[in-house]
């Protein structure tokens, strides 16, 4: 039954709107995704939100509908509510008209199957939400299997990366692990690890990549650390034929990740 919330004093409100810091999504192992689109692409790769809260005037719409009968069948909530309410839970001037709050997924790199896909991204020390949402669309793009983040990434449950995302985050296998730990299971199966790098003569065009390949970005502003380069199967960097010395960490994570893709189209 959808119940109606008007008062920013509602219990429920400042539980839901804290959920904007990284402390208390831990706590409550819950974050949040705005917008129909995205909430709907969840609910199409088999992501139902815990909580739905929808504007008023979008609650006629069928898709709003569709979210609302999901999220009430698997014994969710779904809450309608004003437009200040939804500007004081996403902390934008012009929210969405819906706001969905779901349980973090598990991030153990025993979820991952290496053999779903014959790529995967691995993000060493990504710190900016934008770059990490724009890798996670690449990643969909591109038919990828996940992103691995390693060491101390930004989340990629806050709400800054999940809006960049773009919805990629419900249809990417995501998991966590400190580099030690990664290069144990990684190695521990198949795959080829494809660091991207400046020092190296590799043009990133050159080799013919095994499946499955795990491509590896380092850090935005320092790259790769030299013993992470080190465990490397290989080595590649992109022709800068121009003044800038290298690409934006997304923008060389996409340009890759196309590369490792056309390979697989060209064998057919």
């Amino acid at each position: 039954m959808t119940r109606q919330i008007t008062a920013f004093s509602n219990p429920l409100i400042k539980r839901i709107r804290s959920l904007r810091e990284k402390r208390h999504r831990r706590e409550e192992g819950m974050f949040l995704a705005e917008g129909l689109r995205i909430l709907t692409e969840a609910r199409e790769a088999g992501r139902i939100p815990r909580y739905i809260f929808f504007a008023a005037d979008s609650a006629g719409h069928r898709l709003v509908q569709d979210l609302i009968h999901a999220v009430e069948s698997t014994g969710g909530e779904a809450i309608e509510t004003g437009r200040d309410i939804l500007h004081k839970l996403s902390g934008k001037d012009n929210p969405q008209t819906v706001i969905g709050v779901y349980d973090e997924f598990a991030t153990g790199l025993d979820a991952i199957d290496r053999n779903t896909a014959s790529i995967w991204i691995v993000a060493q020390s990504m710190r900016d939400p934008g770059n990490l949402g724009t890798i996670l669309r690449t990643g969909d793009a591109v038919g990828a299997g996940g992103l691995i983040l390693i060491d101390d990434c930004v989340d990629p449950f806050s709400v800054e990366a999940v809006r960049a995302s773009m919805g990629a985050l419900f249809t990417q296998h995501i998991a966590q692990a400190r580099w030690p730990e990664f290069l144990g299971w990684l190695r521990a199966g198949p795959g080829q690890l494809v660091g991207m790098s400046l020092d190296t003569e590799h043009d990133y065009q050159a080799p013919r990549y095994a499946a499955p390949t795990f491509v590896l970005v380092g850090n935005e502003a320092q790259g790769l650390p030299d013993d992470y380069a080190a465990e490397c199967d290989l080595l590649v960097k992109m022709p800068m034929l121009g003044k800038a010395d290298s690409l934006n960490a997304a923008v060389a994570t996409a340009v890759m990740a196309y590369e490792v893709l056309n390979q697989r189209r060209l064998r057919g």
